[in-house]
């Protein structure tokens, strides 16, 4: 299959181009406002209209943020309405015996393994980099616990795998495929790349950070440090973390940014260890923001739980999500309502700060969005600062509160490692952005909305 040729640079390049000509055509120039050193405007990885160029896609309207949900089930018509009460609004692979019909009936979309003619997208096997391996010896066609897996047995054939696999899908479909830990910590750059470009035009990766019994040791998150070693707690179980794997999944995408990279959160107790945590609300919400902090497209939650108190295949659904729903819901509804935010340029290096916190800063509609999420476990207060500010206040989203801001500074409180806040700028901004796309000279053209 061909992959499409796309080039974020060039959309982004013309979209600027066909402002400016529409401003000259009605005799209103518009000014190209020059940024601050260091600040530079960002479209989101594949273009805000990455997902429209293929057959029964997913939406690629502004309004639309993939948050989908990792193998269920649908097989009545009830069972979709319940999930997307929950604010779930994609299907990410389902059971052989599901009903796509009642998914899309009911507003929603499926990217399952196998074809469908209402499906949006095909998946390729998941965490093939891990079961395979990064080579192309023959495969079997057997997958794990099944048999001999690559031929000959001590080999490796995950580029095999999923170039099988790619063969049997329709033609033109958006191809989707999620890596583990081959890809994020145990594999060379060229082997990972290999994964991540070759097969897919949207990827993602899954680190469970806050749940998986091994993911701390010096051969898995022990490498995200110069010297691996053995993570403690405090550094391993950060929500943080899951912004890290979808860094580290999207710089193996060449070229940078040409495609979407989603992310994955797991809900309930998806190890079957006793002594494995069990994630609760407040992690699931700050790894959820880290990722999107971060750069993800989408976010996919694992809805199964293997072990602890309670074990379900639909967490979400069944009593075992009762600790959870509740915050699962809310996150997902202001997913929902700031998706044409989530959608907009990236504004990179406007934002500094006096603590430790990651930071992603969003151009729309004129004024400035800021998503920020603690990085350490203690309490902080931490003072933000922007280089072209211009508002006059800051509103916290979803909080029912506000800040005072002067010069282009506030300053806020993060109570712990799993503190996220989502801050409006009240009053515009003085650099002029207007959330639409950067303009060809590292300027941004002024009055184009």
């Amino acid at each position: 299959m061909t992959k499409p040729n796309i080039s974020a640079r060039t959309s982004v390049l013309l979209a600027a181009f066909l402002a400016l000509s529409a401003s000259v055509a009605s005799s209103t120039v518009p000014t190209v406002v020059p940024l601050p050193a260091g600040v530079t405007v960002r479209a989101v990885d594949g273009g805000p209209q990455y997902y429209g160029k293929f057959p029964n896609a997913l939406p690629a309207t502004p309004n639309y943020f993939p948050v989908g949900i990792w193998f269920e089930s649908v097989l009545d018509p009830t069972d979709v309405p319940l999930d997307r009460a929950a604010g779930i609004n994609l299907y990410v692979e389902l059971t052989a015996d599901s009903n796509v019909q009642y998914i899309r009936d009911a507003g929603s979309y499926a990217i399952p393994s196998w074809t469908s003619p209402l499906a949006s997208g095909f998946l390729l096997s998941d965490e093939s980099d891990m079961w395979a391996g990064p080579g192309s010896a023959s495969w079997t066609g057997n997958y794990p616990g099944a048999g001999t897996v690559c031929a000959p047995a001590e080999s490796k054939c995950g580029f095999t795998v999923q170039g099988t696999l790619l063969n049997k899908a329709p033609a033109n479909t958006m191809i989707y495929a999620n890596y583990g830990k081959g890809v994020t910590f145990w594999e060379s750059a060229t082997e990972a790349g290999q994964f991540v470009n070759t097969y897919q035009q949207v990827v993602s990766a899954d680190n469970y950070w806050f749940t998986d019994p091994n993911i701390c040791a010096p051969t898995e998150g022990g490498v995200m440090l110069a010297t691996p070693r053995a993570l403690t707690d405090s550094e391993c179980r950060k929500a943080s973390n899951y912004g890290w794997t979808v860094e580290r999944t999207r710089a193996f995408v060449s070229p940078k940014g040409n495609v979407p990279v989603w992310a994955f959160v797991e809900l309930g107790h998806p190890f079957t260890e006793a002594s494995a945590p069990t994630i609760t609300a407040p992690e699931i919400r700050a790894a959820v923001w880290s990722s999107i902090i971060h750069g993800a497209r989408g976010i996919m939650y694992f809805n199964h739980s293997f072990g602890g108190s309670c074990i379900s295949q639909h967490v979400l659904r069944d009593a075992c999500g009762a600790a959870i729903r509740a915050t699962v819901t809310a996150v997902n509804q202001q997913i929902a309502e700031l998706a044409p935010v989530l959608n907009s340029p990236f504004v990179d290096g406007v934002a500094t700060a006096g603590g430790n916190i990651d930071t992603a800063v969003k151009a729309y509609n004129g004024s400035f969005y800021i998503i920020a999420g603690s990085t350490q476990t203690g309490a902080q207060s931490v003072a933000l600062n922007l280089k072209c500010g211009g508002g006059t206040s800051v509103t916290v989203l979803g909080e029912n509160r506000s800040l005072a801001m002067a010069n282009g500074s506030f300053t806020d409180t993060f109570a712990d490692g799993n503190a996220v806040h989502i801050y409006r700028v009240e009053g515009g901004n003085a650099c002029g952005v207007s959330g639409k796309s950067p303009a060809p000279t590292g300027g941004v053209i002024a009055g184009a909305d």
